[in-house]
């Protein structure tokens, strides 16, 4: 047990730290911006040089981009100013696998307190799909939604998708309220079908616009604590469980080390969709954004290990490389719950807020820390102290080989 609490007292410490350093407090607002043209001219390396659809704006000291990138489409950004550093066909409509819930989570994250409980019944989780990814969520059974959250960011549990989306009005709704949120975002590659990225006819993202939600997602400090936790608890009819984020890079997993200064954000995987990942780091004061859709190498861990490779690109580059496109991008409106103030084009911060007081936020504050109630048939389970933050403690075995998320 005194083991068990400093690796608690050190996590939260890191998650404390990691989201007083995010300044990202700008939404994006349209996918094809017009406020500032992209590189061109001698700096900018001819078109083709990298193969088909790649653009990159050199200059003086900027490193190659690496080899060996297999992916169908991926962009590498910086996630504080909105720069397009380079990329491969960015607006390129794929299937997103789970990294759509990043959008779900932007739209429907706001909306319900983490320490509000909510009864499951048969209704919630009609329609989840056979062979989804699932956190093990259970009829009758009693959740917070920080629970459920939990579920959808470290499992990609779409049977805590299918909660959420019905506590949030039905299936149909939800995915017509992202599709305006996509709208409002300016992500105007994505077509919504099935919210929780399940492999539906029609049903399309590209790297820009997961990007673009990632972004997003990022200036909401739940959305921030929610996708860099590597490992939670999380209530069983049994009791307590723990579960492990299914995302290598930042649980140092299946053979991949924690990548440095990685704060999460979405990974996902169908037979269709192949592997996405939307990932973002921090480093020297820099918080770097590279989205990856479909490696086609069929090298094992390929969506992480080219992840890696264009973030350490982008941190050897940012700086330096002249951007090729722009996320326009306005001031987020006022949020009583987001600790962060808008940043202007110049790249200058604004004073960090505290969040706001307020019904609710105390338990807010609570539930960062300490793990989850599990309410059973009108028993209350137990309470254990939880990760908050990015230590993964404690990894458990998995099969070598075995799919980043079981959606197919």
């Amino acid at each position: 047990m005194a083991t068990d609490a400093l690796y608690s007292k050190k996590a939260a410490a890191v998650a404390a730290l990691a989201l007083a350093g995010i300044s990202l407090t700008s939404i994006p607002a349209t996918a094809r911006s017009t406020d500032r043209p992209a590189a061109a001219g001698p700096d900018s390396r001819r078109p083709g040089a990298y193969g088909p659809g790649v653009r990159v704006g050199e200059a003086p000291d900027v490193p190659e981009l690496p080899g060996g990138l297999s992916a169908r489409s991926w962009m590498v950004s910086d996630a504080d100013t909105g720069d397009v550093l380079a990329a491969k066909d960015p607006h390129r409509k794929l299937p997103p696998a789970s990294t759509l819930k990043t959008l779900f989570a932007v739209t429907v994250l706001p909306k319900f307190e983490a320490g509000s409980v909510h009864h499951v019944n048969a209704t919630d989780l009609k329609g989840v799909a056979d062979g989804s990814s699932l956190v093990g969520v259970k009829e009758g059974g009693q959740y917070r939604v920080a629970d459920l959250w939990r579920g959808v960011f470290l499992r990609s549990g779409n049977d805590a998708v299918h909660v959420l989306a019905s506590m949030n009005g039905g299936w149909d709704a939800t995915a017509q309220e992202m599709q305006k949120t996509a709208g409002r975002l300016g992500a105007h590659d994505t077509t919504v079908k099935s919210p929780d990225g399940y492999d539906t006819p029609g049903q399309v993202s590209s790297a820009y616009d997961l990007t673009v939600f990632g972004r997003a997602g990022l200036a909401n400090p739940d959305f921030a604590r929610y996708c860099a936790t590597a490992s939670a608890p999380f209530p069983t009819p049994g009791g307590i469980t723990r579960i492990e984020n299914t995302n290598r890079m930042l649980a140092g997993s299946h053979g991949m080390t924690r990548y440095p200064g990685i704060i999460g954000v979405k990974n996902g995987y169908t037979s269709h969709a192949g592997n996405t990942l939307v990932a973002a780091a921090r480093r020297d004061g820099r918080t770097l954004m590279v989205t990856v859709m479909h490696p086609r190498s069929g090298e094992y861990n390929a969506v992480y290990k080219e992840a890696s490779a264009l973030l350490d690109w982008g941190f050897d580059s940012v700086g330096k490389a002249r951007p090729i496109d722009t996320l326009h991008s306005v001031p987020a409106p006022p949020d009583d719950r987001s600790p962060y103030r808008a940043r202007d084009r110049s790249g200058h911060r604004a004073d960090i807020r505290r969040p706001a007081s307020g019904p609710g936020k105390a338990q807010d504050a609570q539930d960062a820390g300490n793990s989850t109630t599990a309410l059973w048939g009108g028993g209350v389970g137990a309470v254990v102290l939880a990760v908050a933050g990015t230590l993964a403690w404690r990894r458990q075995g998995r099969r070598r080989g075995r799919p980043p998320e079981q959606e197919t």
